[in-house]
């Protein structure tokens, strides 16, 4: 197995369970691999394709969800010197037949095909002759939790992947996903028919990744500022709930000066994919998407990922962030939310035609998200916990970090770095909790959070006048608070369940079961102080982009080197049709740029350069490096 890690691939070592698992699936083992976005899982099954087929048990079929997915993935096997294809919509007919031909002729190691195409029945019919002839070798089923309808990606042509293991019992399988709760791994298990499998478990810490989650005032001015201050002419994301609002946002930093792209399931089909193909060949372009984009893409230098709204749960959470820093690199996730993004949500979850225990579900599922946002201790420890792991206690040196002496606090999220000011919100929350049940008394009928804040505050609106709201014993008790610090209090009683949002009546806000104790005193609720709202000078926009910094120390040689060979793989991957970090990752760069290299012995052992790579490409880099 090293052998082909090394010779293939040109990386010197496993990293954490790497080793144990293909080696149990290369022994003809199922497995179900939970490991974060970043940690490898494709070299999983890549490497099991290869032994197996090496030892002459034939293809490995991967199912995977996204052509762009299978496009780089194969296009990253051709430059390793493996046989690769994908059979999807983007092949002609002749194509296609071409690699249907290859495939019953057994030349292809390795086949990417979509869930949909896997269950018709000519597919399955090719399958079945390669099974005859004793040339089936591997199932890898990729992005798993698309099975579960837990899951935050949840996919119907996923859950008639159970007629792999019904029809071709003895073809090991091997489901990954990099996302996945307790709930969602059960799910999957049972979809699957994977009960006999052994399950692998890495850690979920991302531990390059640094979490921020601030209260929204004014999104747009606050994440011009967020990527002016932090991460100017860098590549990243920013997800956006609904199509309007991407066009508008990635309008409004081309207009700031900053290069991006909108990018929506809306959108022609063909400019959708030339914003994509952009993205991902282009250097310091921001993608303004909603959740259709981002699965599957495998582009390594993301420097930050930011949501201008919340999204559904922690699952969408984690993996929409988790496309940052996929390198190991220092990256952000950046979140910026407000009540009305939890009323939202919730309303979402209470008009959706689920049964009612599924949207209970969904319900807990996005009560822990608020809860990870309303937080004022560690947000890492906070999300780690949610997929039942302990901060320092699991295997997070595998993926490249230092295991914390304090398993509290991770040194690397907003409140760990800046701990916030906190107040005692107990009583405040007893006087809102009073006043919600109090006006539906009076009145018959519940109100909305602008309107109750008005009478905590004694404003005398025509509306308080209206309903005679100026004689509940509650107005006036909360004027000692701003309208920010109460919609603070009512997202924090939102978080616990406390209270809820009606949205049968206009979006009214009520009492639950949870208001009981929170009245009687018996939950504390103690909230961050709020900050300042942003400033209101308009930021001025660059004149020029910075160059990319390199992921290492250069001198100024080095830097050079670095640069040319930037340049020169550009070329290489825009003649191969390729992203640039399909050629070579900035790491293996700059590691080139620093060592010098004056022969082809000189490239060998340094992490991303495997043989066919110095084969094709060794001469070229020495001529680029000697050039200067």
């Amino acid at each position: 197995m090293e052998s082909i890690l090394q010779t293939v691939f040109g990386y010197p070592h496993f990293r954490g369970p790497q080793q144990s698992i293909i080696e149990h699936v290369t022994a003809g083992g199922d497995a179900l691999v939970l490991m974060p976005t970043g940690g490898g899982k494709s070299l999983c099954y890549q490497i099991p394709a290869i032994a197996r087929q090496q030892a002459g048990q034939g293809i490995t079929v991967v199912i995977s969800p996204l052509i762009a997915l299978m496009h780089d993935q194969v296009g990253a096997l051709h430059e390793a010197g493996v046989s690769a294809a994908f059979l999807n919509s983007t092949l002609s007919s002749q194509e296609a037949s071409d690699t249907e031909r290859r495939l019953v002729q057994g030349q292809i190691t390795l086949l990417y095909a979509a869930p949909e195409r896997i269950n018709t029945p000519r597919f399955l019919a090719q399958l079945d002759s390669l099974q005859e002839r004793g040339c089936l070798s591997l199932f890898a089923i990729d992005e798993a939790h698309c099975v579960s309808q837990w899951g935050h990606d949840f996919r119907p042509e996923y859950r008639a992947l159970t007629v792999l293991h019904e029809r071709y019992p003895s073809v090991p399988r091997i489901a990954l996903t990099a996302t996945a709760d307790a709930l969602t791994r059960a799910d999957i298990i049972e979809r699957l028919q994977l009960q006999s499998a052994r399950l692998f478990v890495s850690s979920f810490d991302r531990p390059n990744i640094r979490y921020t989650i601030v209260e929204k005032r004014d999104a747009t001015a606050q994440l011009l500022r967020f990527i002016r201050t932090e991460h100017l002419g860098d590549a990243g994301i920013v997800y956006c709930q609904s199509r309007k609002k991407v066009e508008e946002i990635a309008d409004q930093l081309c207009d700031e000066g900053i290069a991006a792209l909108p990018y929506h399931a809306g959108l022609d089909a063909k400019l959708r994919q030339a914003n994509q193909d952009q993205f991902l060949r282009a250097e310091g372009v921001v993608m303004v998407a909603t959740i259709a984009f981002g699965m599957g893409i495998d582009k390594p230098d993301v420097r930050f990922v930011a949501h201008l709204d919340m999204p559904k749960n922690i699952e969408g959470y984690y993996q929409e962030t988790g496309r940052a820093g996929r390198d190991g690199l220092p990256a952000d996730a950046w979140m910026c939310y407000g009540l009305q993004d939890v009323v939202n949500q919730r309303r979402m979850i209470d008009e959706s035609p689920a049964a009612d225990e599924f949207k209970q579900g969904l319900r807990g599922k996005l009560e822990a998200l608020l809860g990870l946002a309303e937080a004022t201790d560690c947000r890492r420890v906070r999300l780690l916990a949610y997929f039942d792991e302990v901060y320092g206690q699991a295997s997070s040196a595998a993926l490249g970090s230092v295991t914390t002496t304090n398993p509290t606090t991770c040194g690397n999220c907003d409140n760990c770095l800046h701990p916030p000011a906190v107040w005692d919100a107990t009583d405040a929350a007893r006087k809102l909790l009073s006043t919600i049940y109090r006006v539906q008394q009076v009145s018959g009928f519940g109100f909305g959070a602008g309107h109750v804040m008005d009478i905590l505050r004694g404003k005398t609106t025509d509306k308080v006048t209206q309903y005679g709201h100026t004689r509940v014993s509650t107005f006036g008790i909360g004027a000692d608070l701003t309208e920010p610090q109460w919609r603070a209090v009512l997202r924090q009683l939102m978080a616990i369940n406390a209270v809820a949002v009606d949205a049968q009546a206009f979006n009214t806000l009520k009492l639950t079961e949870a208001s009981r104790a929170v009245l009687r005193g018996e939950v504390p609720v103690r909230l961050r102080v709020s900050l300042a709202g942003p400033g209101q000078h308009k930021t001025r926009r660059s004149a020029e982009a910075p160059a990319p910094k390199p992921p290492v120390a250069l001198d100024v040689a080095g830097q050079a080197r670095f640069a040319a060979l930037k340049t020169w793989r550009a070329d290489v991957a825009k003649a191969h049709n390729l992203p640039a970090y399909v050629i070579f990752h900035d790491a293996t760069l700059a590691a080139i740029a620093q060592n010098a290299p004056q022969s082809l012995h000189d490239l060998q052992g340094i992490s991303g350069i495997g043989a066919r790579k110095l084969e094709s490409y060794g001469q070229a880099v020495l001529e680029v490096c000697q050039a200067l």
